[in-house]
């Protein structure tokens, strides 16, 4: 069987996250949704069997990204049946792939909406990265659809609402726990042992606690765990992330290659991200290349304790929950000190600077915060330096198709940037909200 894993049109609504990334490749407990996906539909070996259809500014970078996997590839899709799934979609505990699952055609749903397919190759061409949202409607017009179960990713915020359930689900769908006798030497355990799982090249450094009362903790390949850090489940240290001092406080998602101090609570931090000094992160979601400031710090619950609602692309959208930190995109960099606001949206390529009160609770893509009000940015050819700076620290590459990625963005954006500046300059925006927010309590 292959697989197809799809965007629709409301991978917008994830912003400022999936400007850069495809919603599938977005995290969720210890894998992507696409993994989850993937894991589901128990696809085998062999990169050949999976493609996938992705927003047209997002089609090179995937290309170099995974240059093994067909993306937006007509010849591909016209092989042969294809499952084609939609990336926000996750699927349910425990799913049994149906029982026809190559004798097609045939339509899952998820809450009565589609969500994956069986099709033949006539339909799959038809595939197009703009509207694949029209597709899956006009196949739902022809096939009965049956229903699947499972739960859709539609906001940012989902993502860190449902994050330490997923944790736990990964966790035992794994099926591996324990420790090396060399672990168990500067291991201080509280908790069941069999929650805990430390891989075999990790460096779990002496007056290290794992506390797995409230769930699972797994420390991946490669890292490096400090004197002083706590850590409680259920929680994912991804490969080659160090930890200095840290608090994880449960429900928090590390990826590969972070440098993370201070408290964390309830956040995924997606991956090359630092945040090495003391301050406060809470149920946000943090994305890649980022770098916190010595004592950044989030509000994620507002001091009257209603609804956070949080601006995306500028427009307020309530998010039913009273517990929300930020959501920042790739490339973003704060300054010692900085303090971010209850639900906060920051966009890519964006610099934000102190001010001694909460910073604005939106900032557009390649925007600047001064004085405590958006303004503009440094040109693009010097974000572009700097984030070459930042990818060679790392051992990495800034490429030129990433560059050509958000050279893209930034013509996307700039309405959205242009409508908010004019707002400053017409003094219309208030940047005083002191009185909404608190710092986790």
């Amino acid at each position: 069987m292959r697989l197809c894993l799809v965007e629709d049109q409301a991978a917008s609504d994830l912003e400022p996250l999936s400007l850069t990334r495809p919603v599938f490749d977005l995290l969720l407990g210890s894998s992507s949704i696409g993994h989850k996906i993937m894991h589901a539909f128990r696809l085998g070996p062999g990169l050949p069997r999976l493609g996938m259809v992705v927003r047209p500014h997002l089609g090179d970078v995937q290309r170099l990204r995974a240059p093994r996997i067909a993306v937006n590839d007509r010849g591909w899709l016209a092989r042969g049946p294809v499952l084609v799934a939609n990336g926000r979609w996750v699927p349910p505990l425990g799913f049994e792939p149906p029982i026809d699952l190559d004798r097609g055609p045939w339509l899952g749903l998820c809450d009565g909406q589609p969500a994956c397919a069986l099709v033949g190759p006539e339909q799959a061409v038809a595939l197009e990265p703009t509207g694949v949202g029209v597709w899956f409607d006009e196949l739902a017009v022809k096939l009965r659809g049956r229903e699947l179960g499972g739960e859709w990713i539609r906001r940012p915020w989902d993502l860190v609402a449902k994050n330490a359930e997923h944790l736990v689900r990964d966790f035992w769908a794994e099926g591996k726990a324990g420790q090396s006798n060399r672990h168990l030497q500067t291991t201080a355990l509280v908790g069941p042992a069999d929650r805990l799982f430390i891989d075999e090249t990790a460096r779990i450094d002496p007056y290290t606690v794992f506390d797995t009362t409230n769930g699972p903790i797994t420390v991946a390949a490669g890292a490096v765990v400090q004197p002083f850090t706590r850590i409680e489940g259920p929680s994912y240290i991804g490969p080659d992330t160090h930890l200095f001092r840290a608090n994880l406080r449960g429900g928090v998602t590390l990826g590969p290659n972070c440098r993370i101090g201070g408290e964390v609570e309830e956040s995924i931090v997606h991956g090359h991200t630092n945040k090495y000094h003391e301050g406060f992160l809470g149920h946000s979601y943090v994305g890649e290349w980022v770098n916190l400031g010595a004592i950044t710090s989030n509000s994620d619950l507002r001091n009257d304790y209603d609804e956070v609602s949080v601006p995306l692309g500028g427009d307020p959208v309530a998010t039913g929950l009273t517990k929300v930190g930020c959501f920042l995109g790739d490339y973003t960099r704060t300054g010692m000190g900085c303090m971010l606001n209850t639900g906060t949206a920051v966009g890519v390529m964006c610099n934000l600077l102190p001010a001694g009160r909460l910073l604005p609770k939106h900032v557009p893509s390649f925007a600047a915060v001064r004085n405590g009000r958006v303004a503009l940015n440094s040109p693009l050819e010097q974000l572009f330096v700097t984030a070459r700076v930042v990818a060679g620290r790392r051992g990495k590459a800034f490429s030129a198709v990433e560059e050509r990625l958000f050279s893209d963005l930034y013509e996307q954006t700039r309405l959205e940037r242009e409508r908010v500046l004019l707002k400053v300059d017409e003094g219309r925006t208030d940047h005083r909200p002191i009185l909404v927010a608190t710092a986790g309590l």
